[in-house]
């Protein structure tokens, strides 16, 4: 949203009209200074625009005006944004505009002359996945409501050329590992070059590694390639261009971390899959992705309405309608997509539980086979444990039984040799004949290969090969 200060050329009677409406907003004190970002532009609708003041005049003849309000990401209530909104923008707007640009869900609707639609979803104002948009238009005059910065949104007069117009260079590898030794290679090299390589390349751009990630995720161009709108229905289509924008920002963000999350679950192991289950990633990821559909949705809601509404508008051009048109299938196949990554989020999301179970019965496997083993010498000292008469071996005095502790150390140790012959036979048949028959797969191979090297030989002698 920063612009350029630029002068602004006003005519007389926004000059007689502008000390009308301060002296009206005077009686007014401001209870939350700073508490919200406003930004006011004027558009003379000839490809300029200029910073004005906040007081919310509607512009004359073909001039027309933009208030911008940027409310915080932090975790507030619904009723303490209305309280801005009053804030800020009350005169001249009623409580009811109030209400209709703040309060959650899809709206379009006219009141009082002017235009009012929203797209908000609901959800914790601080999650980057709950999106807000809602303005109020009239012919020569437009207020927004967003929540958080809207990138691409502003506009620059400043005619320089883009980053993504200049000739990018990739950082040093040894310069970023910080290898003095690979930073004297490299400088030893462009002395013996005597340095032509270096004057001979023309202007390039260093790009670093987090920049590329950044512009990896934009769609769109830089904020100083915004045309400034000549006409008031080409100010509504970028802003409703840029909603679409940030919303597909979004998206390329959430593809590029689920597919580093999809790469660590491949190398990663058993700690890593037991902490991404332990922080409900997956589950938060996928609770975000509907609050993405929801905003989505209600925009296919809204916008077509919008549209509709606006093609009555003598002031709204027919190219313009065409642009919404797109818009609009932008945002269905941006639908699609978040489909999409909500079916892959679920498959690994089913994959995790399937290992967790995996680890479960495996854990319980190694239980059973130790209760399996203790169960028979619990049943052995258990029978001569009993303080009943009659019981082999349990008199002490009685010298031709002295050997009666180790023939219960013996009658254990066969439970438990029973035990391994029986439950450990048919894995260590299925393990011996895996192995023989990896050997005998060898020798076939061996053999096969000395075969063929023996026929080769004979071609070379003046035999053949038969194929």
């Amino acid at each position: 949203m920063d612009s350029p200060n630029l002068e602004e050329t006003s005519t007389e009677e926004n000059d007689m009209e502008a000390p009308i409406v301060n002296k009206k907003r005077e009686r007014y004190t401001t209870h939350f200074p700073g508490a919200v970002k406003t930004s006011a532009y004027r558009f003379d609708g000839q490809g300029n625009y200029f910073n004005k003041e906040w007081d919310l005049t509607e512009g004359q003849g073909k001039e027309f005006c933009w208030y911008h309000v940027e409310l915080p990401r932090s975790n507030q209530k619904l009723a303490l944004a209305a309280q801005y909104l009053i804030d800020v923008l009350c005169p001249p707007l009623k409580l009811y505009d109030i209400l209709a640009l703040v309060s959650n869900g899809p709206f379009i609707g006219n009141i009082d002359g002017a235009l009012v639609f929203r797209v908000n979803s609901a959800g914790p104002a601080a999650s980057k996945f709950t999106h807000r948009l809602a303005a109020r238009i009239t012919e020569n005059n437009i207020i927004t409501v967003a929540l958080g910065r809207v990138s691409r949104l502003g506009f620059s007069t400043t005619r320089h050329q883009p980053l993504l117009s200049d000739i990018p260079s990739v950082e040093s590898p040894h310069y970023r590992m910080g290898s003095a030794v690979g930073a004297g290679a490299m400088a030893e090299e462009g002395s013996k070059t005597g340095g032509e390589d270096h004057h001979q390349q023309p202007d390039v751009t260093v790009i670093r590694e987090h920049v590329l990630e950044f512009l990896l995720t934009m769609n769109h161009s830089e904020e100083a390639d915004n045309p400034v709108p000549s006409r008031m229905s080409y100010l509504l289509v970028h802003i409703i261009d840029t909603h679409v924008d940030h919303l597909q920002d979004i998206v390329a963000k959430l593809e590029m971390d689920l597919d580093t999350t999809e790469i660590e679950l491949d190398n990663g192991g058993y700690i890593l899959k037991k902490q991404m289950l332990d922080d409900r990633r997956f589950p938060k990821m996928h609770l975000n992705l509907q609050r993405l559909l929801q905003v989505i949705a209600h925009g296919e809601q809204v916008f077509p309405r919008v549209k509709e509404k606006c093609a009555s508008k003598p002031w709204f051009a027919s190219e313009d309608i065409i642009a919404l048109e797109v818009l609009v299938g932008r945002l269905g196949r941006l639908k699609e997509n978040v489909g999409f990554i909500a079916n892959r989020v679920t498959a690994i999301q089913a994959g995790l539980d399937s290992w967790q179970a995996e680890q479960i019965n495996r854990k319980l496997y190694y239980l059973s086979f130790l209760s399996m083993i203790f169960l028979p010498f619990s049943i052995v000292t258990g029978l001569f444990g009993m303080n009943v008469g009659g019981v082999p071996w349990t008199e002490q005095n009685n010298p031709a039984l002295k050997d009666g502790f180790m023939n219960v150390l013996l009658i254990c140790g066969a439970i438990l040799l029973l035990l391994l012959v029986v439950f450990g036979a048919v894995p260590l048949y299925t393990h011996l004949y895996a192995w023989r028959k990896r050997q005998a797969s060898k020798r076939i191979w061996s053999s096969t290969r000395r075969s063929f090297t023996k026929r080769g030989t004979d071609v070379h002698n003046g035999g053949y090969l038969l194929l």
